[in-house]
Parts: C-alpha cells; structure tokens; sequence
C-alpha cells in the first residue's frame, strides 16, 4: 500500500512536471497564478487572524469554511482537465484494488495549488476562533479532518461524473462557469452591500445551520471548545468524521464500478442520433418547414453543441437577468433595467456567419439569391427569438414584481420588444457588412486583425439600435411626462411589438442584398483564423 501511494504520488509530480515543459508560456501561466493565488492565501491567512477576537468572527469563518468546500465540490464539474489525475478511468487497465487506490488518489490529491490554499485558509480561520490549549490541540485535528473532506468531496463527485465530464458534453459544462461566476461576483457584491450596512451580525442565523455541515463543521468544533462546550465540539468533529467516512465509500463505489463496467456513455447518444435521423426528435417537429426550419434547427443546435456559442447564450442569459434583478432586489434599480435581457441577447444576432466559421462556406453554396439570403437570415432570427422572446418576457415581469410597479409592465415589454427588433435588424446589417472569425481554439473570441471589424460590428451596430429606438422611446417619455400617461402606458405593448416587428423584416430585407453580393468577402472574413 505505502509503495503503491508513492508511486501515485510520483506520478502526480511527473504529470504536472511533464505538463510545465511543453511551453514557456506555461510555465509563465502557472508560476504568475501559483504567485497570485498564494498571495491571495496568505492576505486571507492575515485577514482572519485580524479577526481574532471580534464579536461575530465565527460566523463569518464558519461560512467561509463552507464556501471553501463548496468550491472544492464544483470544481471537478466546471474544470475537469484541471488535473489529469481526477480521470481515474486512466488505471482500468492496471491490477489495484479498491481501496488501496482510494488511499493512493487521496494523497496525490493533497499535492498542488488548491491543497495549499485551503491549508492556509483552513489555519487563519482555526485561529482567529481558537482561545485557550485545548482550542488549539482541536483546530489540528480539525485542519486535518477539514482538508480531507474536502479533498474526497472534489474525488467522490469526479468519479461520480468522469463518463459526463470525459465526454465532449461534459466538457461543456465548463461553459457553465461563466455563469456561476457572473451570479457569484453578483453575489458577494449583494452580500458585501448588505454586511456594511447591517453588520456582521446577519451572518449568525446562516452560521447556526452552517456549522453542523462539513467541512465547516469542524471550525465550528474549533469555536465550541474555546466557549467550552466540549460536548458540542466532539459532536461537530464526529459529524464531519461521518461524512468523511461516506465520501471515501461513495467514492470507492463509483471508482469500483468504473474498473469492473464497460463503457456505455455514449450509447444513449448513438440511439438518440438515430432516432433523429429516422425521423426528427420532438422538438424539430414543432419548427415550420422548408429552408426556415432547417435554418432554425441549426441555429439552436449552434447553441446547444458549440462551446463558443454556448458561452456567449450563457453569459448573456446570465447578466441580462442579474443586472436588473439584482438592482431591483437591493432597491436601487429601474423597471427599465429589464430592457437589459432583449439587449444582451440581442447582440446573439451579431456576426451571424463568423459563428459558422469555415463551415459557412457550405451555407454559402444554397445562397443564389437576394431571396435565399433573406430566407437565410430569417431562419436565424426566428431562432434567436425562440429563446429572447419568453426569457425577455419573463426578466420583465420579475423585475416588475420585484419593484412592485405592476403599472409600467405594458410599457417596459413593449420597449423591450422594440429594442429586440432594432437589435435584430442592425445585427443582420452588420453580420453582412462587418463579418469577423471566431477561433475555435483556445479563448479568444476575435481573429488576430480582425479586432477593428469586431468593434465597429457591436457597438456600431448598438448605437444604430439606440437611434431606431428613439421613436418609442420618446413616446415612453411622452405618456410618462403627460397627466395621464400612466392610463395609457398600455398602448406601448402593442406599438413597441407592432414596431419591433416592422423594422426587423424591414432590416432583414434591406441585409439579404448584401448578404448574397458580398457572399465571398463573408467567407474570407469568417475563415481567418
């Protein structure tokens, strides 16, 4: 047992070896982030220390002690390249047995950067609510006990999910990052707001149940030894010992079933692709037939399949519900910040072909025609307004529940539909007029050059939005401005609708000349890079 965790751990210090010298700007990345994580650790690592003594230190590391293993049970589903390691499935071939594998992979799983950090984390907290030598003697048992549940967290939820996360779906779900941290960052900011003004304080109820969760179960063993309540703290230790104990058990299972069962991940996949093929799932049923349905099909399937499209629908969904949400929770928002969801997602509408990449060049081969490329850029709207006109409608109506000005929610979605259309029509132009590549690799969104041609598309062709807008928004202000605007403020509904609608087949019209005489500077733009 004791040469097998050697070798494992070996091997983890060759990977990451092996890892750092295929580049220099690897080696660069890793050393800059080991650099700024570590800093960040030992600020942290002070700044709970500071704490010690204060009234209300305890909630507040007891839940940042929760956070911490949150992190840590995540991690694996939005970074599962992260560690080479975490793919058990790597070892089916090898002769080992369960449990000392488990014991192998727990070690290894205590070497680099994320192990450190939580150390350090770990102490400061233990610290800053250790009084007394018996508080102490408790904080290194609980240092120990909070590492390790947190380690076999991250492993048992790895090895629950490696057939997902090895596949190219699962790899998608590191899109989903993006979107945790949008709502995260909305989070702390939300929270932070709210802890300057009311104090520390608020964070005791939320601590009370904290403290019995693991890992933070064990600060929370920590505290109740320095206010002497001893049989409190043996209750916490026993508890997080318990889960620990339940992870590493979960996680021997699933690692079990991994090196006994065949692999039929992708089975399910196969049939599903044809039954698809055979006849349509159900959802492609319900889309209108001819060149529009097929259109719109792909479009959606853009958006489900590809990482990079993916990315954008995601961070997009994600800000045009929190900005407005967000702000109307913490009071100091407008109803008119739900307009931000048609917006966000109608920038979706830009660089319609430099989302196709080299592959529009079999688009182009079915555009003969002003005609096919109006049906073109029809399929593609009607695409988009699948998905922006219910998720537009519903920001809308919680923004307006939230502010309780259920008055003004006729004249908010008409403006916002309005919005949608002008977005719509300037994002057809501009997928004409200024078309960019996306590189598939990698996280750049923009081909190198192209930089200039991305500017003027988006914000360009945002501003042009604004100005097609100006007629329903100066009627908002007309009615808003008048005695009885409020009474009429429904007539913006149908009239932002009514407009939306005008100017999107109006501008998709005037966009499919361009489209279809300018098919090969598309082609060339799109395919650079």
């Amino acid at each position: 047992m004791t040469a097998l965790t050697a070798t494992v751990v070996r091997l983890k210090l060759s990977l990451l070896r092996g890892g750092l010298r295929q580049s220099g700007g690897r080696r660069a990345a890793y050393v800059v982030s080991a650099v700024v994580v570590l800093v960040f650790a030992v600020l942290q690592l002070l700044g709970l220390i500071a704490l010690r003594g204060h009234a209300h230190a305890d909630a507040l590391v007891v839940l940042l002690v929760g956070l911490l293993g949150l992190g840590w049970a995540v991690m694996p589903l939005f970074f599962p390249g992260g560690d080479e390691t975490l793919d058990p499935t790597r070892l089916v071939l090898l002769p080992l047995r369960t449990r000392p594998l488990v014991r192998a992979l727990l070690a290894a799983s205590l070497v680099g950067i994320g192990p450190l950090f939580t150390v350090l984390m770990l102490i400061g907290a233990v610290v800053a609510v250790a009084h007394g030598p018996a508080a102490y003697v408790v904080s290194v048992v609980a240092v120990v006990l909070a590492l390790l549940v947190c380690v076999a967290l991250a492993r048992a939820v790895a090895a629950a999910n490696v057939r997902l996360l090895t596949s190219r779906r699962g790899r998608d779900l590191a899109v989903l990052s993006g979107l945790v941290i949008a709502v995260g960052a909305q989070g702390v900011n939300f929270a932070a707001q709210r802890l300057g003004t009311a104090g520390l304080g608020q964070l005791d109820p939320a601590a009370e149940v904290v403290r019995w969760l693991p890992p933070a179960s064990a600060v929370g063993a920590v505290d109740s030894v320095s206010e002497g309540a001893y049989g409190l703290a043996a209750g916490q230790l026993a508890v997080g010992a318990a889960v620990l104990a339940g992870l590493v058990a979960v996680w021997a299972r699933s690692l079990e079933r991994l090196m006994t069962a065949p692999d039929g991940s992708t089975l399910g996949a196969a049939e599903a692709d044809a039954r698809d093929r055979r006849g349509g799932s159900g959802w492609v049923r319900l889309l209108p037939g001819g060149r529009t349905g097929t259109v719109m099909e792909r479009s959606l399937r853009y958006v489900w399949r590809d990482p990079k499209t993916k990315a954008a629908w995601v961070t997009s969904l994600a800000i045009g519900l929190i900005v407005p949400v967000f702000n109307a929770v913490q009071g100091t928002g407008s109803i008119y910040f739900a307009c931000f969801a048609a917006g966000m997602l109608g920038i979706q509408m830009y660089n319609q072909f430099g989302q196709d990449t080299s592959a529009f060049w079999m688009v182009a081969l079915t555009v003969s025609s002003p005609r096919d490329a109006y049906v073109e850029l029809r399929g593609r709207a009607l695409a988009l307004l699948v998905i922006t006109l219910p998720y537009a409608t519903l920001v809308t109506v919680v923004t307006t529940a939230l502010l309780g000005q259920w008055p003004r929610l006729p004249e908010v979605l008409g403006l916002s539909l309005a919005l949608l259309g002008a977005m719509l029509t300037t994002g057809a132009w501009t997928s004409a007029r200024f078309p960019y590549s996306i590189p598939q690799e990698g996280y750049k969104n923009v081909a190198p050059g192209q930089t200039g041609l991305a500017w003027i598309s988006i914000f360009g062709g945002m501003v042009a939005a604004a100005l097609l807008c100006a007629p329903v928004i100066a009627g908002t202000i007309w009615l808003n401005v008048t005695v009885d605007g409020e009474l009429w403020s429904w007539v913006l509904l149908p009239v932002g609708a009514l407009y939306g609608t005008a100017i999107t087949v109006l501008g998709l019209r005037l966009a499919a000349p361009q489209v279809a005489a300018r098919l090969p500077e598309i082609l060339a733009a799109v395919s650079k890079g």
